[in-house]
């Protein structure tokens, strides 16, 4: 039992390094940071000769001598941060909203309506939702070219709406309702709509909020949309921010991803056993 965890808390420490050099390399000074990264900037910011006798990074997992100049200058002297930070909002808000609106009804139909080609839709469903961004790229940008909305918001919004991975994992919550609850409620006079309202929605909430989780996960870290339809850098969410970081700000660089990672930590803590239930019912069903 000692030896078991040891091991899973070695393994919880591995998994949890990126987070913990994160928060290190935010609380670190410049000179301190200029000094652990020489190998690393030394094409941006150092000659070769600054470099001679260090040819690896050397990281230390407590700063010398911790500051809070980094977040200091992200949020008070960099106000394209909070341009792009309330970017990523809207996005992920007017997203997660839009999926909420169509993905639910959506799943509802699927998994309890019975209607011709339903199976061959749901099939669909799960070949659209197995092609990766890259190969639907160009048809989504001609579609989206053609409505005149590339440059703007909606060219990242709509696409992401209209995805079919909640509608899966919410049809699997629907779909594991007993038929014969149903059969009751219809029995007893209740129309389907009220069925949906009073029955489904408070019976498959878990599979619903888990697709708000991992659909807020996503939107949150978007990268190859904006960066396909956005030309405009004034548009792009936070996640794209980070790169346009030179190498120069490090330190900034942390802080900002720090920042970056709170919202999605906060977001998967309060969602996990939500998420957890969703994911055990999909795959009891499955």
């Amino acid at each position: 039992m000692f030896l078991s965890g040891c091991c899973l808390t070695a393994l919880a420490l591995l998994f949890c390094s990126p987070v913990l050099i994160l928060l290190s390399g935010s609380l670190t000074g410049r000179y301190e940071l200029r000094q652990m990264l020489k190998p690393v900037l030394e094409d941006d910011l150092y000659s070769a000769d600054e470099v001679m006798g260090q040819d690896t990074a050397l990281w230390k997992t407590v700063p010398q001598y911790p500051t809070g100049e980094h977040y200091q200058k992200l949020l008070f002297f960099t106000p394209q941060f909070f341009t792009v930070f309330w970017n990523s909002v809207k996005l992920t808000v007017l997203i997660i909203g839009g999926q909420l609106l169509i993905a639910v009804p959506a799943a509802w139909a699927l998994a309890v309506c019975r209607f011709r080609l339903r199976r061959a839709l749901f099939i669909l469903y799960v070949i659209l939702m197995l092609m990766p961004f890259q190969v639907t790229m160009l048809s989504q940008y001609l579609a989206l070219n053609r409505l005149s909305l590339i440059n703007t918001h909606w060219a990242v919004i709509f696409p992401a709406v209209f995805s079919t991975f909640p509608v899966f994992l919410i049809y699997r919550g629907f779909a594991s309702l007993p038929e014969e609850l149903l059969e009751a409620a219809r029995v007893d006079g209740a129309g389907e709509f009220r069925i949906f309202w009073h029955v489904g929605l408070p019976l498959g909430m878990p599979g619903i909020l888990s697709a708000v989780v991992l659909g807020f996960l996503e939107s949150w870290n978007l990268i190859e949309q904006p960066l396909a339809f956005l030309e405009n850098k004034q548009l792009w969410p936070l996640s794209l921010y980070l790169p346009e970081i030179g190498l120069g700000q490090a330190g900034t660089a942390f802080a900002a991803s720090v920042i970056t990672l709170i919202p999605s930590g906060l977001v998967f803590w309060l969602g996990q056993d939500y998420l957890e239930q969703g994911i055990i019912s999909s795959a009891l069903k499955g």
